[in-house]
């Protein structure tokens, strides 16, 4: 095993519950930590059996800049599932997603989720 760290993926969206959120849109950040079955993919020096992380950059592209969810749970949820089943060889995988700027009634940095899948 061995595993493949995607940070800060930053894409610009319209997710969250309250319609400023979908109207204005912000900028999210991913990170992505994925635990590769290799196969001969590191012996045979092959991106064949491994996972193209340009690729994955590109499914998570899709999702998070797709269409609205309300909960940012949701969203790393579905981010995780299709790179599972766009790279079958991911046994596990994290995906977190930050929101910078949350609707909260003081100031953070940010709002961050992880899920790990399968779970």
């Amino acid at each position: 095993m061995y595993v493949i760290r995607m940070k800060n993926c930053a894409f610009f969206a319209r997710h969250g519950v309250h319609d400023e959120e979908e109207r204005l849109g912000q900028r999210f950040y991913v990170d992505a930590v994925l635990t590769v079955e290799p196969g001969r993919a590191l012996s045979d020096d092959s991106l064949e059996g491994t996972v193209d992380y340009g690729a994955a950059f590109k499914v998570i592209e899709e999702i998070v800049a797709g269409k609205r969810r309300f909960l940012i749970e949701a969203l790393a949820l579905e981010v995780a599932k299709a790179l599972a089943a766009r790279f079958p060889q991911i046994a596990r995988s994290e995906i977190t997603i930050r929101k910078p700027n949350a609707p909260v009634p003081g100031v953070l940095d940010y709002v961050e989720v992880s899920v790990v899948w399968p779970q």
